[in-house]
């Protein structure tokens, strides 16, 4: 379980990271699947001994533009047809 593997401090700045990330994220009913993405790549940051917040914040702010570019395209590929 990821409590087990983290502490406190960490897993603070881990929740941070994902609520900053997440506001980037469009609204809708894949915003959760999306924010379980993002979670994981600050997982796996933090995996790496990567703790500080602007780290975790990074990977889940890539994350989400990752989340966010694709979902564009596929509006885009969706309206055109």
């Amino acid at each position: 379980m990821i409590i087990d593997t983290f502490d406190r401090r960490t897993m603070a700045r881990m929740e941070v990271a994902l609520e900053r990330a997440c506001l980037l994220l469009p609204t809708g009913r894949e915003k959760h699947n999306a924010r379980r993405i993002v979670a994981s790549k600050i997982i796996e940051c933090a995996n790496r001994g990567e703790t500080s917040l602007s780290r975790l914040s990074e990977a889940g702010y890539a994350a989400a533009m990752q989340l966010s570019s694709s979902a564009q395209s596929v509006r885009k590929k969706e309206a055109a047809n």
